[in-house]
């Protein structure tokens, strides 16, 4: 008996729209760009079993001499 594996597209964490990727039931995705078309809006998340997790990194400091 073939097992069926669930398919869905990652929706955007603002607009809600589909972005432009699909991931299985089984994905995994650590740090994992994510780019809305909708809102063109681009995201770090991480994603596991459908569950998705945006990761909000610091803006880089500059440097002062």
């Amino acid at each position: 008996m073939k097992k069926i594996i669930e398919v869905k597209w990652v929706p955007c964490p603002v607009c809600g729209g589909n972005t432009r990727t699909k991931v299985r039931s089984d994905t995994v995705l650590f740090h994992q760009p994510i780019f809305c078309p909708r809102c063109k809006e681009e995201f770090l998340v991480n994603i596991k079993q459908f569950h998705t997790e945006i990761i909000h990194e610091p803006d880089a400091m500059t440097q002062s001499h």
